[in-house]
């Protein structure tokens, strides 16, 4: 590990996901943080159990919102967000996201999905007017959070094989594409290709160590490794409906490798 001059320090978020502080995500985001900040860069960390975070959207996240009033969610946070105006746990967790350079969501795989909390965190801190919206640039691209990047690190108990192009699972890929796409290009980050922790239920020691090396390395690559290169929405190879036009995919490219642009 080589540590970072002042001009290559940056500051990283990192947002773990498990109820049990002895289990493998709670020893991967240890060694994330531990493996970072040795290594010069500056890092927070929001272990989301031990916030207690509150999962679910409601009114009590928009505070000036009228009791008497249905809540329309995307209309309400966007108001809350530019008055200045969310509940304050949100606010903090928007200063954290702001602050960064780079965003590091790590978790366990659970029903092919992240765990609940996890995506509450999501819900609540992506509001209209923070992660999109009208008072930011348009999605997929150049948008609200563009100029960070994004890495996910998670673990699952299968073995990779399920998850590969013929496997029962599908594609990691595939299964991470809501997030990979749809939470980090949509709003702007550079989403880097995810890390993995497979047969985590029952993993050797030897293993780990193995794991752990792996992770360095793709922490170590953070700032220099390419991301996925998603297409733009604007950079012309969508139509005014958001649909990919005709000819733009790679030869045999199908499903959502449509919305990848070739390498090299």
């Amino acid at each position: 590990m080589r540590e970072a001059t002042p001009q290559q320090q940056k500051k990283i978020l990192v947002v773990s996901a498990h109820p049990e502080p002895r289990s493998l995500t709670a020893s991967l985001t240890a060694f994330a943080v531990e493996h970072l900040r040795a290594a010069g860069h500056e890092v927070r960390l929001s272990d989301l159990y031990a916030m207690k975070w509150k999962a679910t959207v409601d009114a009590d996240d928009f505070p000036d919102h009228p009791g008497d009033r249905r809540l329309q969610v995307m209309g309400a946070s966007e108001h809350a967000t530019l008055a200045g105006r969310l509940s304050p746990e949100i606010a903090a967790e928007q200063e954290k996201v702001r602050w960064s350079d780079a965003v590091i969501l790590q978790f366990p795989m659970w029903w092919f999905s992240v765990p609940a909390i996890l995506k509450g965190w999501i819900d609540r801190v992506f509001t209209s007017g923070f992660g999109y919206g009208p008072e930011v640039p348009p999605p997929y691209g150049e948008s609200a959070l563009a100029g960070r990047r994004a890495l996910v690190s998670v673990t699952a108990g299968a073995r990779e094989s399920a998850f590969s192009d013929r496997g029962v699972h599908g594609r990691l890929e595939d299964v991470l594409h809501p997030l990979q796409h749809g939470l980090f290009w949509f709003t702007g980050m550079a989403p880097l290709e995810p890390f993995a922790v497979f047969g985590a239920n029952d993993l050797p020691e030897e293993r780990f160590a193995v794991a752990q090396q792996e992770y360095a390395r793709r922490l170590d690559g953070l700032f220099t490794d390419e991301p996925v290169p998603f297409r733009s929405l604007v950079g012309g190879d969508y139509d005014r409906a958001m649909r990919l036009l005709p000819g733009v995919e790679a030869p045999g490219a199908g499903g959502l490798d449509l919305h990848v642009r070739p390498r090299g």
